[in-house]
């Protein structure tokens, strides 16, 4: 269906109003109507029709989804972890089951409270937070490049209840952690769960730290491992010197992970690295609990019982933690003055 339009000083146009059936007489009728109203007021109803296409378009290819997808490609030229990258694509799954079709320039904040509360209600209040945390980088990402107007985030500060903090348990006694290392070496699961347990208990990094970790990281010749600055959470390179007893696990690792790219994947696929869930896992099979010992604990124990014995400077426990120092130049004479009583620390 459609009707001769005839605009003011310009060639008689035809504007298309659908075809029928699809469109009812009466649906066309209005329609002309409108066309009508529209030109009577000076306004070229064939070119506002295009625009409205054109708006259309613009409004779908910057879409909530698009555009934080275009905000994790840039972190990853950018070089940041895999491990944030995959947590961005999580938290942008999360926005995507409400928000992710709406256009970025039109999400107001009631929508995007609406968006995370649904986590907060079903008890999900860490997931609630990091959620519109992310949305706000989203945003942010939009404005500098022209896509939004403001940060519908920036309004809901307070309207999510507060987040404590998980307590990462961890065996703190001498005696029940050397319990716990009998109890890995015995580990009778997947062997390579077995290695990144071990491998924890001995090179004090974090769990994702770990668990991410690749082959070409390490030096078995100067019997180091460099983790890269992207990797860090103070976003500084970390050299963890390894003992012996690390080297000879990472030994054993590499007889059946050493094609790959990571030291400790994913036992469904050699592409990804280890789940945290399969580290919590083996810790339950071993029989501890949540509130007993975690993936996070290997550090605290570290850190407790190397403090204790008195043998070591707390500024050599504090490097071998990748503890940022916020004296720049205080933490370059650390890095080299306590070097040394690492790699002893370590063995």
């Amino acid at each position: 269906m459609a009707d001769e339009i005839p605009p003011p000083g310009g060639t008689e146009k035809k504007l298309a109003f659908g075809a029928y059936p699809e469109v009812s007489l009466k649906a066309a009728r209005d329609l002309r109507n409108d066309a009508r109203k529209l030109l009577a007021s000076g306004t070229d109803p064939v070119e506002t029709k295009k625009q409205d296409r054109h708006a259309a378009k613009v409004s779908a290819a910057n879409s909530c989804v698009v555009v934080a997808q275009s905000y994790i490609d840039k972190c990853k030229r950018e070089v940041r972890s895999e491990r944030t990258t995959d947590k961005q694509q999580w938290l942008l799954k999360l926005l995507d089951r409400t928000i992710g079709q709406r256009p970025v320039a039109e999400i107001q904040p009631f929508e995007m409270l609406e968006a995370v509360r649904k986590y907060e209600t079903t008890g999900r209040t860490e997931a609630a937070h990091r959620a519109l945390q992310f949305a706000s980088q989203v945003f942010r990402f939009a404005i500098a490049n022209q896509l939004a107007p403001s940060d519908p985030t920036r309004d809901l500060r307070g309207a999510l209840t507060s987040h404590k903090s998980k307590h990462h348990a961890a065996i703190l006694e001498p005696k029940k952690a050397g319990e716990l290392l009998r109890a890995i070496d015995g580990y009778d699961g997947h062997p390579v769960t077995r290695f990144v347990l071990q491998l924890a208990a001995l090179v004090f990094v974090r769990p994702g730290e770990l668990r991410y970790a690749e082959w070409s990281e390490f030096d078995f010749d100067a019997k180091v491992w460099r983790i890269p600055a992207e990797k860090m959470k103070a976003r500084s390179e970390h050299v963890v010197p390894l003992s012996r007893q690390a080297l000879a696990v990472l030994a054993e690792a590499r007889a059946l992970t050493g094609d790959g790219q990571y030291v400790f994947p994913s036992i469904r696929t050699h592409l990804r690295p280890m789940s945290e869930n399969t580290v919590y896992a083996a810790l339950r099979r071993l029989g501890y609990s949540n509130d007993e010992m975690t993936g996070h604990g290997f550090r605290a124990m570290a850190s407790t019982l190397l403090n204790e014995s008195s043998k070591w400077s707390s500024d050599a426990i504090e490097r071998a933690l990748a503890h940022k120092d916020k004296d720049a130049v205080r933490a370059a004479y650390h890095r080299g003055q306590h070097w040394q009583e690492r790699v002893d620390m370590a063995q």
